[in-house]
């Protein structure tokens, strides 16, 4: 059993940022009973002075400084102009200028030992670490990050092994601003990622059948097809019980298996709508007003853009 959740304000390019952050922490605080061993966020539209988004960690070394300076070395010697740098424990925020090619950038990176990439991002970037969002937050302060739209997860893990790396959300390497956040099992998982290595050349960077939809859905973008037309393929080729959010540079979009198994309601105004596993969520950010709430079917998907 997981939590997840995503909030996106319509007007917020024009209008100004919202606060998606403390958002999504209300929200994923309200859902810690479905999960407490992690706690993730993507956030997008932060200010970015910049091109990139880099957000990387270095594991359980005992020596995080050494692997981020060599980490940042290996962005400048591929062309980067780093413009601002935020370090703290193992965990590094690089906001970079960039010309070349994101899987030249990634691999570069992936090459230096230790160093574990969170998400590359024209737009959005994830925050993600063990325990629940109230344990995360003084660390991380999500709650002051402001922007479009986002989503979230908390992880009761029950197939891969309980750290920052297998946490949600889980971006689509070596794609920008696809990430997903899932609650279910993939019962295809398997023969679907031998494929994606195998003819799509593809690499994984975890063992999580959740990494897999956002590189699905990356794929299909890149390939043309539209998030909404995207989210209906993997109705027929995902296996398994499901509910996902994926956030994407310019909206958010839901996809619910065949058996509908996994709860999931949303509210949606003029202004915003937002999702979540539970109503209790949605509750925790609007206080103050009557919910028009709705529970997507079974083989439903919705799509919304900013």
């Amino acid at each position: 059993m997981c939590g997840i959740s995503g909030i996106m304000y319509k007007n917020s390019r024009h209008q100004g940022l919202a606060p998606v952050g403390n958002d999504l922490v209300r929200m994923l605080d309200s859902l810690a009973h479905r999960g407490h061993d992690s706690t993730g966020y993507t956030i997008v539209g932060e200010n970015n002075d910049g091109q990139l988004i880099l957000r990387i960690w270095t594991g359980e070394s005992e020596h995080p400084d050494v692997i981020l300076a060599r980490a940042q070395e290996a962005v400048e010697q591929v062309g980067c102009v780093v413009n601002s740098r935020q370090a703290w424990g193992g965990f590094l925020r690089l906001n970079l200028n960039y010309e070349g090619e994101i899987p030249e950038l990634a691999e570069a990176i992936l090459q230096t030992e230790g160093v574990v990439i969170h998400s590359i991002g024209e737009a959005s970037e994830v925050i993600k670490d063990v325990g629940t969002a109230s344990d995360m937050e003084p660390r991380h302060q999500v709650g002051s990050l402001k922007g479009t739209h986002g989503i979230g997860h908390v992880r009761m893990a029950t197939e891969s092994k309980v750290d920052i790396t297998h946490s949600h959300p889980f971006w689509a390497y070596p794609f920008t601003d696809v990430t997903v956040v899932h609650n279910g099992q993939l019962t295809n998982y398997h023969k679907l990622k031998r494929h994606y290595e195998d003819v799509g050349g593809y690499r994984f960077l975890t063992d999580n059948d959740s990494e897999l939809i956002a590189v699905y859905l990356a794929d299909k973008l890149a390939q043309g097809d539209s998030l909404t037309d995207a989210l209906r393929y993997s109705l027929e080729e995902l296996d398994g019980t499901f509910t996902y959010l994926v956030s994407t540079k310019d909206g958010i979009g839901v996809a619910k298996d065949r058996w509908a198994a996994k709860p999931l309601v949303t509210m949606e105004t003029d202004d915003v709508v937002a999702v979540a596993s539970e109503e209790i969520a949605l509750r925790s950010v609007f206080t103050d007003q009557e919910l028009d709430r709705a529970e997507p079917q079974e083989n439903e998907v919705l799509t919304w853009s900013v």
